[in-house]
């Protein structure tokens, strides 16, 4: 019996300190909420471009045709008198020499197809003389790449491959837009699409031949020489020697005079001594 009542005794013992121990322990952290992922900003749309593609432009991805301008132009067709023109003008080893020593800069071309070339009048490249029909050409090349979303970022006036000077043979550029249209004082142009693209070299398409204004400034007229007068030393040498001639010939007539007065006085005293000598004796 005292066995048994130690033996519960122990049993209520051991319960009260097993209650109190699980009692001071500190409750289980409730479990974190999963974190949630920061949010991804979409990637920006990629600028679009503000000259549509020409159906019949080369891929850049084209190397087929690389940089070669002249076989870039071929290909698209309908540049014949430009290709020609470059070639005239040997404004094409000008290009294509720029175009490997710029390569960080590149270049940009305004290319006019043979019916832009059309509408000029007849005859009028061939009535340039050879330097403006370079600079004519020269003058449709920019010395910078520009892709086909920058245009917007340009600074008027824009200069050309022909400006020999910070004010001369530039272009006004505007962009509103999907159009991009030239002016250059004489003509407002359109650029209707991409002959090619890469990300040194673009060529575009324009509607129209530009003219620069330059060639309708009047070219400074050289003076006319001066006629060569007649010396004035001789002149008044001339006159001089009139005049001494007219001295010496009133001199000569005065003279004269002077001689026939004198001689005429003395024939009459001369006659009157005569008479009173006749007189006396």
């Amino acid at each position: 019996m005292k066995q048994t009542i130690f033996f519960s005794l122990l049993l209520v013992l051991f319960a009260s300190i097993l209650f109190t121990t699980t009692l001071a322990q500190s409750p289980a952290a409730a479990p974190k909420a999963p974190a949630k992922p920061a949010p991804v900003s979409p990637a920006p749309a990629p600028a679009k471009p503000l000259v549509p593609s020409l159906p019949q432009s080369p891929s850049s991805s084209d190397t087929s045709s690389g940089q070669d301008i002249i076989k870039i132009l071929r290909k698209a067709k309908s540049f014949n008198t430009l290709i020609r023109l470059l070639k005239t003008t040997q404004i094409i080893n000008q290009i294509n020499a720029q175009l490997v020593t710029t390569k960080s800069g590149g270049l940009t071309i305004f290319a006019p197809d043979d019916g832009a070339f059309s509408q000029l009048k007849a005859g009028y490249f061939n009535s340039l003389g050879e330097r403006q029909q370079k600079e004519l050409i020269q003058f449709h090349v920019l010395p910078v790449y520009v892709s086909s979303s920058n245009f917007d970022s340009l600074s008027n006036p824009v200069l050309t491959l022909a400006s020999d000077s910070p004010n001369g043979y530039q272009i006004n550029v505007t962009a509103y837009g999907n159009s991009v249209n030239i002016s250059t004082g004489v003509v407002n142009a359109t650029l209707t699409g991409i002959v090619y693209s890469d990300k040194t070299l673009a060529i575009y398409h324009v509607d129209k031949v530009l003219i620069p204004l330059d060639f309708s400034k009047p070219e400074a007229i050289a003076p006319a020489p001066a006629l060569a007068k007649a010396p004035k030393a001789d002149k008044e040498n001339s006159s001089a020697e009139d005049g001494d001639q007219g001295d010496t010939t009133k001199a000569s007539s005065g003279a004269i005079k002077l001689i026939s007065y004198q001689g005429t006085m003395l024939v009459s005293l001369g006659v009157a001594l005569v008479a009173a000598v006749t007189i006396f004796s």
